[in-house]
């Protein structure tokens, strides 16, 4: 636009396209403004209300303590048991979620036909609008079942039954990005693979896969950065105990679970309890900022350019 001349803004619908591009311009960058400011925003009051609670609670015994008695008096806010919740659901989660959804995506984009692909993608994909709490239900009531049949000693809330569910839940992201990725790579790659004598297998993985791994990757930092901000699931299938274990038969607390919990119930605004919610999810932010700042570099190190 910057080459319409005045000459040519003197003519009617010129000068109206030149008008409406310049509103299409500032409305969009209005959308821009409205995401930074609140942004912005969200940030700021996380941020203050976080320093209010370390102005009350030693951030020393925040990171450090293996206590959470928040809610008890007396209050302890070792948050460590919240945190071991939280990366114990992302783990086992993981180990389900990510072998499976990869051997999805390699099965959809190397051997499928474009028909069964056409079938079996939105399937697939109706597993992620399937709402959380109904997973967690799942969980509750088939899950936990299941595990109590081999493991008698589980416990009715776990850590497993929860993981399993979240895995389950987020199999259709790293399928569906992993597919797209795979489906992103060149076929002239495939087919000179192909015709040096491998088989579909070796083509799948000696030549698709690395050349998508950036992608791939990514897709499983996006997924696991999904398992640790989960709520509802784990808020109705793990528990609500902050402990400190490795056992996932046990019930855990994870920090998105004691926000709930703190959250729906009587606190009083302003008090330290009140405040532990935003300390809690500015520890929330800060883990899945740095997933996603180790995606970028991730992506960027190891992207591939045809």
């Amino acid at each position: 636009m910057s080459k319409i001349t005045s000459s040519n803004k003197k003519s009617n619908p010129l000068k109206k396209i030149y008008m409406m591009e310049t509103v299409i311009s500032k409305v969009l960058f209005a959308f821009v403004m409205v995401s930074i400011v609140t942004t912005i925003g969200i940030v700021w009051v996380l941020s203050y209300e976080t320093v209010q609670f370390f102005r009350e609670v030693s951030i020393i015994e925040f990171l450090t303590g293996t206590e959470w008695t928040a809610l008890f008096s007396p209050p302890k806010y070792g948050v460590l048991p919240l945190v071991d919740g939280t990366l114990m659901i992302a783990f086992f989660s993981s180990i389900i979620s990510i072998p499976i959804g990869l051997g999805s995506a390699i099965y959809l984009s190397e051997y499928a036909s474009k028909k069964t692909r056409k079938i079996l993608k939105p399937v697939l994909e109706i597993l992620a609008g399937i709402p959380t709490i109904v997973y967690g239900y799942f969980a509750l009531t088939f899950i936990t079942p299941a595990i109590r049949n081999i493991f008698p000693e589980a416990n009715i809330f776990n850590a497993l039954s929860a993981s399993i569910a979240v895995g389950i839940m987020i199999i259709p992201m790293v399928s569906s990005l992993s597919e797209d990725a795979m489906n992103a790579v060149p076929n002239s790659l495939r087919e000179g693979a192909y015709a040096l004598g491998c088989t579909r297998f070796e083509v799948a993985t000696k030549v698709v896969i690395p050349a998508a791994l950036s992608s791939i990757i990514a897709s499983f930092v996006l997924a696991i950065s999904r398992a640790i901000g989960e709520t509802m699931i784990v808020t109705l299938a793990a528990g609500s105990t902050p402990k400190l274990t490795l056992n996932p038969l046990e019930s855990i607390q994870t920090m998105t679970a004691f926000i709930v919990q703190v959250a729906s119930g009587d606190i009083v605004h302003g008090s330290v309890m009140y405040k532990t919610i935003f300390a809690v999810g500015m520890l929330l932010f800060i883990i899945t900022l740095l997933m996603n700042i180790v995606s970028k570099i991730i992506i960027k190190k190891y992207r591939e350019e045809y």
